[in-house]
């Protein structure tokens, strides 16, 4: 469903999913102003046509031991597709790594890494990224403080 098919009931509804994913179907519909049917309606063909990816628990890093927050620039080598595509796939079972963006510019990759401490930050980053077939070179940045985190899109109804 391309975007000029959503209507500003379906972005509020977006909205507010956003905000509260856990919410039922008699609040989502009383938030938008739906009936309980049309609303169920909606919200599925949304979830079906993919607007919707997915809802989850936002945990807290810090409160679960995870200190340390990263991001993380990596410089593949040129040349040397067949190790850009295993760079993928193993990037993708690591839990410690959240977030991975191939980008342009002066690095080929951009990581977002949680870590207990910068003890395990560093043993992550020189002992096994680094190490990856491929990997030319590692730098990053460590977060001193989070001024604003969401997942949150910016809709207009």
């Amino acid at each position: 469903m391309p975007e000029a098919e959503l209507d500003a009931t379906d972005l509020r509804m977006l909205a507010h999913l956003q905000q509260h994913g856990r919410v039922s179907n008699l609040e989502l519909a009383d938030a938008v102003h739906l009936s309980p049917a049309q609303c169920h309606r909606r919200h599925r063909r949304l979830e079906e046509r993919g607007y919707v990816r997915r809802y989850e628990a936002r945990l807290d890093a810090a409160r679960l031991g995870l200190g340390v927050m990263a991001y993380v620039h990596v410089t593949m080598e040129r040349g040397h597709s067949p190790e850009v595509t295993a760079f993928r796939e193993v990037i993708a079972g690591m839990g410690q790594v959240q977030e991975c963006y191939a980008v342009t510019g002066d690095f080929d990759y951009v990581l977002k890494v949680v870590a207990r401490d910068l003890k395990h930050l560093s043993d992550f980053l020189l002992r096994t990224l680094a190490q990856l077939p491929g990997v030319n070179g590692v730098r990053s940045s460590v977060c001193l403080d989070e001024v604003k985190c969401t997942s949150a899109l910016p809709l207009q109804a």
